[in-house]
């Protein structure tokens, strides 16, 4: 399978999207958008930051969890991405978003 953003539309008539690695893993979730063309924006976003290593914060959870958040040129968080086992693991994630982001493809299941 190759990677993709999954575009959705939630319970609440927001959008949100999904980089799907390309063993089918979400490996970054958007935040909540009030437009498709603002969550579309999000995704172009996501695309142009991936590349820069810079734009990629390596977290800790209060229970000590890694995750990742990538940020655009403003600071603003464009995606986030779930819990990780431990460092080796996000840093593999970091680089799937690096690696796939550019050329996914997006898959509107969003109906409208």
């Amino acid at each position: 399978m190759a990677a993709k953003f999954e575009l959705k539309k939630s319970k609440n008539d927001k959008f949100v999207f999904n980089l799907l690695a390309t063993n089918g893993q979400i490996v970054l979730t958007s935040e909540m958008y009030e437009s498709k063309a603002s969550a579309l924006n999000g995704i172009e976003s996501v695309r142009k930051n991936a590349p820069d290593d810079g734009r990629f914060g390596r977290l800790s959870a209060k229970d000590g969890s890694p995750y990742f958040t990538l940020k655009a040129a403003n600071g603003q968080v464009i995606g986030q991405s779930q819990m990780y086992s431990g460092a080796r693991a996000r840093d593999a994630g970091i680089e799937s978003v690096q690696t796939h982001a550019v050329a996914a493809a997006v898959d509107d299941q969003t109906g409208a």
